[in-house]
């Protein structure tokens, strides 16, 4: 999710709410404790340059059981990084802990906002030596007819 989306989503919200994938809510007196703006220049396996570059949230919370942030306090503190380290409409990328600290995308859902599982992966599979997945496909999911016996592709 873009910042300017997150925003959009956030203009008239009554409350905030983050859950995990599996349905594990965030704990409702979550913190923000930071709001960032991360650039990485890297090498990737086949040794091409790159550059990726992240707004980034980090959600805390500790005892303060009736610690509630709003939507619209979330907005200042956003125009604030806006003005200040100029904040860029790229892709929000949210650190919260569990066993470690895990880095998830966002995305909106029924109820708020869906902390979503990342992956890792191989940038140059092709330098690696690592085979191109084949797509399969099951007869029984193919739509009978959708071959004309005159077009040769059968």
């Amino acid at each position: 999710m873009k910042l300017s989306e997150f925003k959009t989503a956030l203009q008239g919200a009554e409350s905030l709410n983050f859950q995990l994938e599996d349905g594990t809510a965030v704990p409702a007196h979550f913190h923000i404790t930071e709001i960032g703006r991360v650039t990485k220049k890297f090498i990737d396996c086949g040794g091409t340059l790159r550059d990726e570059e992240r707004v980034t949230f980090q959600l805390w919370f500790d005892e303060d059981f009736h610690h509630r942030l709003s939507a619209e306090k979330l907005m200042s503190i956003i125009k604030i990084g806006e003005e200040k380290i100029g904040l860029p409409n790229i892709d929000i990328e949210v650190e919260y802990q569990s066993t470690t600290i895990g880095k998830y995308s966002l995305q909106k859902g029924d109820f708020g906002f869906i902390l979503a599982n990342s992956q890792t992966a191989c940038l140059a599979p092709d330098k690696c030596g690592i085979p191109v997945k084949k797509e399969s496909k099951q007869l029984v999911d193919l739509v009978k007819g959708s071959c004309d016996p005159k077009s040769g592709c059968c």
